[in-house]
């Protein structure tokens, strides 16, 4: 697609652009909206640059792409319980996110994307990796496709937010909140349908995915292990160095991210909005 409201620059093969051009504070107007969702669908992830946004600008932003899914677990700015804080203080040990994973897949209609604003950064280090499960899925071999297109895998929070999840919380200031409501179990297709491109992609990830239906963990986990590993190749991925002012918003349907923990002694703050989605939708049969 040529855009005409917007300057769109990939930052990797798989996945992951920047979007200059666009001011998330001003009231954008239909046609600057659908080139930008354009290149969401393009790059599965965008990171806007040079943002200023006070809390209720991101909030309207983020609510153009749908409902607000308020997370459960994680400390809130006060005053607006939409916003999520992924903090870290310089004496921290512990960073949020320290894993490959996708937002939300322990929700029975996981989130559709994650708006994650660059409030406080480190001189250097605290990166995102992310990772595109479309080309992690289109790299495994017809025999693997076939074998997983009739699989259902169970996610749950339990061992990021349970009640017995204490060492998530040590080392680290921002505690999550542990509970109960972590241990339920849902149920996902492996291979998932994107709504939006029609493209198909792997959903399984490490944080959260505890087995595939009707097998055991220890059964599960040779597979798991393969898949975990196959979706984090180099090759899948992009790097993000955080600058100032930056927006970044990816597809947790088609994505997994990682935050890298490179920056003790420093603080780092991120405002991170969570836009709800629906069940995903399973892959056709692979021929």
């Amino acid at each position: 697609m040529d855009f005409e409201r917007i300057e769109v620059r990939p930052i990797a093969g798989a996945l992951g652009a920047e979007i200059a051009g666009v001011d998330l504070a001003a009231d954008l107007d239909n046609s600057a909206m659908a080139e930008i969702r354009q290149a969401f669908f393009d790059h599965a992830v965008v990171f806007f640059l040079d943002q200023q946004l006070t809390p209720e600008q991101h909030i309207a932003f983020a609510r153009r792409f749908g409902e607000i899914d308020i997370n459960k677990f994680f400390e809130q700015l006060e005053g607006y319980p939409e916003i999520a804080q992924v903090r870290k203080e310089p004496l921290d040990t512990q960073n949020i996110g320290g894993g490959w994973h996708t937002d939300h897949s322990y929700d029975a209609a996981p989130a559709m994307g994650s708006m994650l604003y660059a409030r406080e950064l480190p001189a250097l280090g605290g990166d995102t990796l992310f990772a595109s499960m479309y080309a992690a899925y289109e790299a495994l071999s017809p025999g693997m496709r076939r074998m997983l297109a009739g699989l259902r895998a169970v996610h749950s929070g339990a061992r990021a937010f349970g009640p017995d999840a204490h060492a998530n919380n040590a080392g680290r200031e921002a505690q999550f909140k542990l509970s109960e409501i972590a241990l339920a179990e849902v149920e996902h297709p492996v291979v998932c349908t994107h709504p939006d491109t029609g493209r198909k992609y792997l959903y399984v990830n490490g944080g959260f995915t505890l087995r595939f239906s009707e097998m055991t963990e220890a059964e599960s986990l040779p597979l798991l292990l393969f898949l975990y590993r196959h979706a984090a190749r180099p090759e899948f991925t992009c790097r993000y160095r955080w600058q100032p002012g930056t927006l970044a918003f990816w597809d947790n349907r088609c994505t997994q991210h990682f935050a890298v923990n490179d920056y003790h002694g420093e603080r780092r703050l991120l405002h991170r909005i969570t836009i709800a989605g629906a069940p995903p939708i399973a892959g056709a049969a692979a021929a």
